[in-house]
């Protein structure tokens, strides 16, 4: 009985093992509020900026205003992760980055499918508001996800 003591207070946490946890414990709440909330802009700014209101069709269920709304929040998840995998040291640093480079994705975004929709003549309110699949919605969700990726990048 006495070994098996010894080598469970051989075990012991390192010092500041608590504080280090806290810490991590806090930067993880931050990020998750910082990303939460430039997510919920992010779907604002295309709510706002499309055709239609997108929060109410993908609520009903319609296929492409899901598509496109997923297609936009994982764009915009990308960019997220990648400012603050790239400022991982710099809690402060990470965290002021996350919020200016997930602004800018914002931006470029909505600028890209206002764009494609302009070039293409697509009319991007019309196909999310189908109640069935239209597969120029497909063209809309590839823009979104290659700008995430381009953004992402571009931090990295």
């Amino acid at each position: 009985m006495t070994t098996h003591l010894a080598a469970v207070s051989n075990a012991a946490l390192p010092a500041g093992f608590g504080g280090e946890l806290g810490r991590g414990i806090g930067a993880i709440a931050l990020y998750a509020i910082v990303g939460l909330v430039l997510m919920l802009i992010g779907f604002y700014a295309i709510d706002w900026t499309t055709p239609g209101k997108l929060s109410e069709l993908v609520r009903t269920g319609k296929p492409n205003a899901v598509i496109v709304t997923a297609s936009g929040m994982l764009s915009m998840a990308l960019i997220i992760v990648v400012a603050i995998f790239s400022s991982a040291s710099d809690l402060t640093a990470g965290l002021i980055t996350s919020v200016v480079y997930g602004l800018i994705g914002i931006i470029v975004q909505v600028l890209a499918v206002r764009t494609l929709e302009w070039v293409t003549r697509l009319d991007v309110g019309a196909t999310i508001e189908h109640e069935e699949f239209a597969p120029a919605s497909i063209v809309v969700a590839a823009v979104h996800i290659a700008l995430g990726l381009i953004v992402a990048v571009a931090i990295s």
